[in-house]
This record gives structure tokens, sequence and C-alpha cells, in this order.
């Protein structure tokens, strides 16, 4: 009878439900019938906007930076790359970070760890160096260097000219999840224990030490060299096997399992040709593309981002993108990709419909 009652007085009225909800808030409830299409929509909807930044802008701004703050002041001197559309929350996209960070002839960066992953993509270099895991390794424009979770790492800087790097970090992904943890050395640079090329000798062709068995969720090479990688998209090149809405698009990859290099963020190199349109295309991983040869445009929506070497471009998830080119370029590119795919949410879809 009780529910019968309940249906026969039951009122539209917008009066009766709101007074309704403002009751229960106090005991920590929530009408699901009142939000559910804002929190399971039919499309993903993210506050996530396009947007481009100019690396010289970034540039002479970190050049500023540097006559006011060391990069031992400030630990890790970078400008973060903060999405507009998620103001104050130190964000490029709803779950990764982006940063520029500069080293200045003579600095070291100092060491710690974090329970971040982080990768480093190259930007500008003569004499830069970074330290992982007692390891150290040149820096040079173009290479994609990791930084595993709680891996002590530093980076300094010999040359006479500024290093500049982009910083990719998992940031959002670990805050969201509660489990940051970070700390200091002490020291300014870690002990250097194994001889620099050391992991990509051992696991960067195609091969792997004899009875290595170890299976890490982060490749065990820690600096991918753009050279390298830039030969490969060459010979790609030869045999024309031009994919429509890619050009010539590879995955850096983790050699003793075959799948992506880092466990949470996904990092990839493209060759587009000159005159280059690539077909319509989205997908649920907003992604972060850098500019590194040639020129372009990319489309987002409808709305076009002009790029040149070095500048950074946000796609927003499951916007549709298309590239132009002016002529031959590269473009490196990452996203939590290895998220999506691992819990199955990953979707794709190819062309406009």
């Amino acid at each position: 009878m009780a529910s019968q009652r309940s249906v026969a007085t039951a009122s539209p009225d917008s009066g009766v439900r709101d007074a309704f909800y403002a009751e229960i808030e106090p005991e920590n409830l929530r009408a699901l019938w009142s939000v559910m299409s804002g929190i399971i929509t039919p499309e993903p909807k993210s506050p996530c906007l396009a947007v481009k930044w100019t690396y010289e802008a970034v540039r002479a701004r970190l050049m500023e930076a540097a006559d006011f703050i060391t990069a031992k002041e400030a630990e890790r001197r970078v400008l973060i790359l903060e999405n507009p559309g998620l103001k104050g929350t130190s964000k490029v996209t709803t779950s990764l970070y982006c940063g520029v960070q500069l080293v200045m002839p003579g600095e070291v960066a100092p060491a710690h760890r974090h329970s971040q992953s982080a990768l480093r993509f190259v930007l500008e270099a003569e004499g830069g160096h970074t330290a992982v895991g007692g390891e150290k390794t040149e820096m040079h424009f173009g290479d994609f260097i990791i930084t595993p979770s709680w891996e002590w790492h530093d980076h300094g800087n010999t040359s006479d000219a500024p290093v500049f790097w982009l910083d990719g970090l998992d940031i959002p992904i670990v805050q969201f999840l509660d489990a940051s943890f970070a700390e200091g050395l002490g020291e300014d640079e870690q002990p250097i224990t194994t001889p620099e090329g050391d992991s990509l000798a051992r696991f960067g062709a195609n091969m792997l030490p004899l009875g290595y068995e170890k299976a890490t969720p982060t490749s065990p090479i820690f600096n991918y060299p753009y050279a390298q990688a830039r030969e490969a998209l060459e010979q790609l090149r030869v045999r024309g096997d031009w994919d429509p809405w890619h050009g010539l698009k590879m995955r850096y990859v983790n050699p003793l399992d075959g799948g992506w290099a880092m466990p949470t963020i996904g990092t990839c190199l493209q060759l587009l040709p000159k005159g280059f349109a690539t077909q319509p295309y989205r997908s649920t991983d907003a992604t972060v593309f850098v500019g590194v040869e040639g020129s372009g445009t990319i489309e987002i929506d409808g709305e076009s981002f002009a790029w040149a070497p070095r500048d950074v471009v946000v796609v927003p998830s499951w916007r549709e993108v298309v590239h132009r080119t002016d002529e031959d370029a590269v473009l490196f590119s990452y996203s939590d990709r290895p998220v999506q795919e691992k819990l199955g949410l990953w979707r794709e879809r190819r062309g406009d419909r």
C-alpha cells in the first residue's frame, strides 16, 4: 500500500522535488535522476579546450624567469602549459600535465623522485644531460627520455647555451588516485653507477640479454634517440604505405613485452609528407602534439591551428582532427591511451561518421 500511496501522491511540481533534494543534501545523498545526464553522457563531454602554445613565446618567458630564479631554487624551472578550459588545475588535458623546462649553462636541477611517471621531449640541447636510476644520458633535439615512477633523476647543463625540453607527466592520474609520494635525494646529483648508453645497448637493438626475465611496466630503455626514430620513419616512407588518417605513425614500445613504453602515457612519432591531408579522425584519448620538423595545421572541429617546430597543440577527447602539411612534417605526440586501453575504454572513429 505504501508503494501505491507514493505513486498516487507523486507530483511533477519542481518545488516539491527541489525541497526533497535540499532535505537529503545534509545526509550526503543525491538523486541520481537529477544528475544522470551530466555524468553518463552519450559521448565524451570534456571541459578541455583545443589550444596552441607558440614555442618562441614560452621560451622568452622562461628566459625572463631565469633572471630571478635558479634551477636549484625552483627545483624545476618550468612553465606549465595549462589548458584554459581547466584553469587552476595545472592540467593540459583532464588526465595529463605538460610543461617546458629550462636549465641554464652550469646549472643542475637537483635529484629527486616521485610516484608520477615523466617523459622529456628535448627541444633545445647542445650539452644538456639527464640521469635516471644511476645512468646518465646526453640530450639531443627530438630525443624522447623516460623517468619511470619512483626513480631518482636529475638534470644538468655543461654547455654554453640554455637547454629546453617538454615535460609530460601523469600527475592528474596519480592525483586522482591519491597515490602521490615524492622526496629529494639531498644531493644535487645522484651517483652514476652504470655506463652511459648501457640501457640502449642491452635493450635497444631488437634483442634482450639471455636470461633477462624481469618484466617492468616501464621500458628499460630510458632514452629513445631521435636519430634512430627518424630513420625508422624514413625507411617506411620508401615503402609508401601511408595511412589515410595518420600518414606514417609509429609508437614507442617497451622491448620486454611490445607494449607502450610507459604504463600511463602513450608516445608516438609521426611523419606527414608535403601537401598531405589526413582523413577526419577522432579518439577518446585527448592528445598533446609537438611540432618537430616542418610546418602545417591541425584542424580541430574545423578550427585551424598553424604550427611550427617546437609548438604545442592539444586535441581534446573525441574532437575531429585533420592534419594538413605545408612541407614534410614530423610530429611527436602523447596521450593517456595506455590507461584507456587497459580499462577497455579507448575508442576511435575513422572518417566523419
